[in-house]
């Protein structure tokens, strides 16, 4: 876990700000806290104004416009999932959602012999009722894919590397996107296991995630969790993005930055969130992850071995690349979709 932190440190990335009051701020929260605000982000305010104002009429579809762009009809894990789809922490999550992708062609097929998570990428599911809702995702991809780069140059810097773009070779050619919608939880379920919006976890599928709170600031739900086991509440900040680590980030700096635990808790108003996931190459291996930057990150670890420190399904699990463990994390989460698409791996990976 990380360090006892009390609340959310806030980095202002404008080009005018102090750049040496900015590098040591950053370099706390990506040390010592895993967790960060970012203001003054450059993403236009209408991108964000645009994608906001579209999650109420999205979830106010009707079931059968749901249902034609549900999951299940997706090798890629692209489309709708309903409430209680998933579970996390072995609990039902409450939430409905969308996720989309970086825009691409399906490139994969059984006889061109590449790996079979390569059949991750692939093009998006649109609701035919809301035509107008393509632009604004992509648009919104697009601002947040290039406000990632600019993030992961200043993090290299934070920490102290000789080059701006030495985490790009990590990256993906394909981020990921949820449009999330946490339902209302009556009073008298608010102590029960229907407040679980998203039980405990780290992130685990991509680089970096930047949160968008996309309800009214009076609305809260995200909380992190200190080294003292308290959960620190994470408010919405208005025009402010909520940056954590992803796992593979703590992989590859060999746990000098961690990823931290959170959760989400559902409440009597209804709550719209919008996480994108900086994504990961698939065919980054263990041994690639692990040894890349060792020589920056290694001397300042003061603990035990990296496995035993990092608590990373990758680096523990069966399986070589990032690519193959991620197949494995939405087949097991989403076992319908698993038993569709990927029947001739799906009863190794549910019973590994």
């Amino acid at each position: 876990m990380s360090t006892s932190f009390t609340s959310i440190p806030s980095i202002d990335l404008s080009p005018t700000t102090n750049k040496q009051h900015q590098l040591s701020q950053l370099h706390h929260a990506l040390t010592s806290v895993g967790f960060l605000y970012i203001h003054n982000h450059g993403v236009p305010a209408d991108a964000i104004t645009d994608l906001v104002n579209a999650l109420p009429h999205l979830f106010s579809l009707t079931d059968t416009a749901k249902e034609a762009i549900a999951l299940h009809h997706s090798p890629h894990f692209l489309g709708y999932s309903s409430v209680g789809a998933e579970t996390t922490a072995g609990k039902l999550d409450c939430r409905e959602q969308v996720e989309y992708a970086t825009e691409l062609p399906q490139t994969w097929s059984a006889e061109n012999g590449m790996a079979l998570y390569e059949r991750l990428k692939g093009p998006n599911q649109w609701p035919a009722e809301y035509p107008s809702l393509r632009p604004i995702v992509e648009r919104y991809i697009r601002e947040l894919t290039q406000l990632g780069e600019r993030f992961l140059r200043l993090v290299a810097e934070a920490l102290g590397l000789p080059l701006p773009e030495m985490f790009f070779p990590f990256l993906s050619e394909q981020h990921r996107l949820k449009l999330v919608h946490y339902p209302a939880v009556s009073s008298s379920s608010l102590s029960d296991d229907s407040r679980q919006g998203v039980g405990p976890h780290k992130d685990s599928s991509g680089w970096w995630t930047f949160l968008l709170q996309a309800s009214p600031p009076h609305i809260k739900g995200l909380q992190a969790l200190n080294r003292e086991g308290q959960w620190i509440d994470v408010p919405n900040v208005p025009g402010t993005f909520v940056v954590n680590i992803g796992q593979a980030f703590e992989v590859v700096t060999n746990g000098v930055c961690k990823a931290t635990i959170h959760r989400v808790l559902s409440g009597q108003d209804e709550r719209f969130s919008i996480p994108f996931f900086q994504g990961v190459r698939g065919d980054l291996t263990k041994q690639e992850a692990v040894d890349t930057l060792k020589e920056y990150f290694q001397p300042r670890r003061q603990r035990r071995s990296l496995e035993e420190d990092i608590d990373s399904p990758f680096l523990k699990g069966k399986y070589n690349t990032w690519g193959e463990s991620q197949l494995r994390t939405k087949i097991r989460s989403h076992r319908d979709v698993g038993r569709k698409f990927y029947a001739d791996v799906y009863e190794k990976y549910i019973n590994d």
